[in-house]
């Protein structure tokens, strides 16, 4: 499968990256990954239309300067890709993220072997880290969990080693999809059920602790349905978006029930931690 990536500069860059991934998001581009100068935005090239680009208003905004490139990223091995520039994850000394090239740490105690291909969910971008952090916290032990745009799977295999009951990861994107079945089956893990789509898949589905870390507008759209799976006293975890969100989640939140119990920042990107009254 080919990508397009849509690589975008733009100054002031801090509010500026914030309105493009925000307008990029809504015009259906799927994941993005920050550079110093701004923004990448990649989206499949059967869902790609020149037209989208004319949605993304800051583009004509006079209050930035705006430079982009659309390129196309052919499908390839990307395992050969990664492992040319992967490197692996120690998160706080406690979860240890690695691709099979890289030696296994017997001093941490839960080692996650990945193969990332397109798949967001390194752990190397901050909003991955927040959320392994926040799992790290928390007891998950027979617990019923969704990871809802699961990426690699790491935090959904994360889970499993915490011994949650049962895992569901979910993710729309076909590449994700694949890719965390492969990183299933090379942990080893047996609870975890892997579906392909978006919030469709959970009607009459319950949980004890969901993880979103998906972007600010799907996360809107999304709440309800969150909260409507979610047990009564279960736990909700955002992230995926920027700090200067954050009050507009947790006012969604709020219309369904949703309590602050943690809240947690890295560089521009913020995580929050949810309860369901």
């Amino acid at each position: 499968m080919n990508y397009i990536e849509v690589s975008v500069e733009i100054s002031p860059l801090e509010i500026g990256r914030e309105i493009v991934v925000a307008e990029m998001a809504e015009a259906g581009f799927e994941s993005f990954d920050d550079f110093d100068k701004g923004v990448k935005g990649y989206i499949q090239e059967q869902n790609f239309k020149t037209e989208l680009l004319d949605e993304i208003t800051i583009f004509k905004n006079k209050e930035f300067n705006v430079n982009y490139t659309v390129n196309l990223i052919e499908d390839k091995n990307w395992n050969e890709v990664w492992e040319q520039s992967f490197e692996p994850i120690n998160v706080n000394n406690q979860c240890f993220i690695r691709a099979p090239f890289h030696e296994k740490r017997n001093d941490i105690k839960y080692n996650i072997e990945i193969e990332p291909k397109m798949s967001f969910g390194t752990g190397h971008h901050e909003t991955t880290h927040l959320m392994i952090e926040e799992l790290m916290s928390m007891n998950i032990e027979d617990k019923e969990v969704l990871d809802m745009g699961c990426g690699t799977g790491v935090l959904a295999i994360l889970a499993e080693l915490k011994k949650a009951k049962t895992v569901c990861a979910i993710d729309i994107d076909e590449w994700a999809y694949e890719n965390t079945i492969e990183n299933i089956d090379r942990n080893k893990c047996k609870k975890i059920e892997t579906l392909k789509g978006g919030a469709e898949l959970l009607e009459n589905k319950k949980f004890d602790i969901i993880i979103a870390n998906i972007n600010r507008n799907i996360l809107l759209n999304d709440m309800k349905t969150y909260f409507s799976c979610l047990e009564k006293g279960g736990e909700l975890l955002l992230s995926g978006f920027f700090s200067s969100d954050k009050e507009i989640l947790l006012e969604e939140a709020s219309k369904y029930g949703g309590e602050l119990v943690n809240q947690n920042n890295k560089n521009d990107w913020t995580l929050l931690h949810l309860k369901k009254k």
